[in-house]
């Protein structure tokens, strides 16, 4: 059975969740960038603060260059964040998309603050002073169950 929800949010500052629970609590997203001649996806780790959601530009090693994201946003501010989840049994798939436009911002204190808490690796890795903030444009999802029929994933995502 399938279920696709679409939902789209205005520019402006929200205090009500773009990601569904199941999807803020994911530890992990794929962030896509337009390149110049193909698109461009990495695995990130991300918060939602605001109604807007943060990629932190960290202290995890890096290739030493400036990152192909940045060089994208810089380009081309569009973007796309997928958090899914995939199991075994089939009835339990989902995923969540928001497009929306990238820039680089300064880490807030409340961005660093949500970081923090979700990700206790941040107490040795160095959060770093800037991060990739997601203006959300409109929110997709699937899953494989209607509302209220998909239980919580006792492994996380």
């Amino acid at each position: 059975m399938l279920r696709h929800h679409a939902l789209r949010h205005p520019a402006s500052v929200t205090e009500t969740p773009v990601l569904p629970s199941w999807a803020a609590s994911c530890p992990l997203a794929r962030l896509a960038t337009v390149g110049e001649t193909h698109p461009h996806i990495v695995p990130v780790v991300f918060c939602e603060v605001r109604g807007a959601i943060y990629v932190p530009i960290d202290g995890k090693p890096k290739s030493g260059r400036r990152l192909q994201r940045l060089r994208n946003i810089d380009r081309d501010a569009a973007v796309c964040l997928l958090v899914d989840v995939y199991d075994d049994d089939w009835s339990r798939l989902r995923w969540v998309r928001v497009d929306g436009r990238a820039e680089r911002t300064p880490t807030t204190d409340a961005v660093a603050a949500a970081l923090r808490a979700k990700y206790p690796q941040y107490v040795t890795t160095p959060l770093g002073n800037s991060a990739i903030r997601i203006t959300v444009d409109r929110v997709r999802s699937w899953r494989s169950q209607p509302d209220g029929e998909l239980s919580a994933d006792p492994r996380g995502c």
